[in-house]
């Protein structure tokens, strides 16, 4: 007998669809009713059911959520941003508490994982690690986390940051991250040296931040497809925002793509409002994995989002000029398969044997979703209606109660 039986859904072409559970997973999924009873059934009424969103890009331990208000301050340069970022993290509440209010605001929009990067380098060394750490453990069973070491700093020009990094690792992180290794560290073959060492020796994944312009960018792909190819990493191996790939000639963009999809390279981006970013179904035609995430949300960088992974993906679209059915759901799949793929997720999405997490909507398939960002949902952990984001707001008495001390 399953636990409980979801019927009168709609999947996301919008055919009849009908959801068995049994022990938190599924075990009947189709447009015909399970050849057994449950007992609980759940009449959805036609509600649409998409998968659990996963965000495959996410910072929080910078993040304001659940604090005070810090309006955004203009900066000049990079180090001034980290100064900046640096001063307000001081006066805000402790990384802990605000990573949970973003986290539990995430996880009521319907998000099940997350790709996490943490500061980790020789002036952070491991605090902000140990406090998502401490997050991740209180949110086990809302969200699957996996971290990102990520060297914020720099890790040429801040020595002591490889130890760090090393360290971070035994701490229980799965990835390691890199960041613009020319312009930043000024010392390219050394940062990817000390990156895909720690990857190679520990066997874990890489991420690598690239806002790098022009040839540099291509440069940076060619040298990371090489290390990924001769560590036999592929699959491994993403590269997050790569902004340069949306204004490079359409011959040195393909010449890239082939590079990243024979090498097994994923591309993240979150089409952000500002700049150029990758071109998502010309690579995704390549071959090339293309996930999406929320990135930065109302900290130092800059002061929007919300952690909805179904705006994010509305946005994704609108910046690409996706207009189709078929190219927003390429966009809701951003947010969603492909993101799990990259983390390597294998009880995920609506298929028989998989976690019964997914999110309800009133709308006619995915692809209306999507254009339409729609807030109200409801949101199905482990086979049960979890409720609704307006129905679990975070609490902020421990919020308060910490500024006040």
């Amino acid at each position: 007998m399953n636990d409980r039986e979801f019927i009168n859904a709609i999947d996301a072409d919008g055919h009849p669809l009908n959801i068995a559970v049994s022990h938190g997973r599924i075990t009947h999924l189709g447009p015909q009713r399970a050849g057994y009873p449950a007992a609980e059934v759940v009449d959805l009424a036609g509600l649409l059911a998409l998968p659990g969103f996963v965000d495959g890009h996410i910072h929080l331990d910078k993040s304001f959520v659940g604090d005070r208000w810090h309006p955004h301050q203009p900066v000049a340069s990079l180090r001034e941003r980290l100064a900046v970022e640096k001063r307000e993290l001081a006066s805000a509440a402790p990384i802990a508490e605000r990573a949970e209010a973003l986290m539990r605001q995430a996880a009521a929009f319907g998000t099940v994982a997350m790709r996490c990067h943490v500061d980790v380098d020789a002036t952070t060394g491991l605090h902000n690690l140990r406090a998502i750490l401490q997050a991740r453990e209180t949110f086990k069973d809302l969200l699957d986390i996996e971290l990102v070491a990520f060297p914020q700093a720099g890790v040429m020009t801040c020595p002591g940051t490889a130890e760090v990094l090393e360290a971070a690792v035994r701490e229980g992180v799965q990835v390691i991250g890199g960041i613009d290794p020319t312009m930043l560290d000024g010392d390219a073959e050394g940062q990817l040296d000390v990156v895909f060492g720690i990857a190679e020796r520990h066997g874990v994944k890489v991420d690598i931040h690239l806002h790098e312009p022009g040839e540099l960018c291509l440069a940076q792909l060619r040298r990371i497809a090489d290390r990924t190819t001769a560590l036999g990493m592929q699959g491994l191996v993403a590269v997050s925002h790569a902004y340069d790939l949306g204004d490079v000639p359409d011959a040195a963009l393909d010449q890239a793509a082939v590079s990243l999809a024979d090498a097994g390279i994923s591309i993240m981006t979150n089409a952000p409002g500002d700049r150029a970013f990758p071109p998502v179904l010309r690579l995704r035609a390549s071959g090339v994995q293309v996930f999406t995430g929320n990135d930065n949300i109302q900290d130092a960088w800059w002061p929007f989002g919300n952690g909805d992974m179904l705006q994010r993906a509305m946005l994704v679209s609108y910046r690409s000029g996706f207009n189709t059915d078929a190219a927003l759901r390429v966009a809701l799949e951003m947010a969603t398969v492909a993101a799990a793929q990259v983390m390597g997720k294998q009880d995920y999405g609506l298929k028989v044997g998989s976690e019964a997490s997914f999110v309800l909507f009133r709308a006619p398939n995915a692809a209306a979703a999507v254009a339409g960002a729609l807030h109200e949902r409801w949101v199905v952990r482990h086979g049960a209606v979890w409720g609704r984001p307006e129905q679990l707001p975070f609490d902020a008495a421990p919020l308060v109660a910490a500024r006040q001390r």
